[in-house]
């Protein structure tokens, strides 16, 4: 079964080539991905890597965190699952377009 890795404090320059290489020398590498900011596509200094085994994983976990890579400490741990978003979608929060403000009516009596 696949294990996804956690890989931060990464170089800006490093491509996803680059991580995949690096974690080879642990075991088979399904996918190995460097996050990007979407306006720009510069790199956000972390990653994801997805290794063919649990075993490959927790050598990789074991042989490369903390470990040097051009002058920067790596930190691998296994991945967790995304927080949920506290995105409210633009909804109609405090009454959205034009609800009844009360006040005046425009009539005179």
């Amino acid at each position: 079964m696949n294990k996804k890795l956690y890989v931060g404090n990464l170089l800006y320059e490093t491509t996803d080539e680059d991580l995949k290489q690096t974690f080879s020398a642990a075991g088979n590498v399904v996918s190995a991905t460097i996050i990007r900011y979407r306006d720009t596509g510069r790199s956000k200094g972390f990653g994801f890597v997805e290794m063919e085994t649990e075993e490959a994983a927790q050598k990789a976990i074991d042989t490369l965190n903390g470990q040097d890579s051009k002058g920067r400490r790596l930190v691998v741990s296994e991945a967790r699952p995304p927080k949920p978003r506290n995105d409210f979608g633009g909804g109609q929060r405090g009454g959205g377009y034009g609800g009844d403000q009360g006040g005046d009516t425009g009539t005179q009596g």
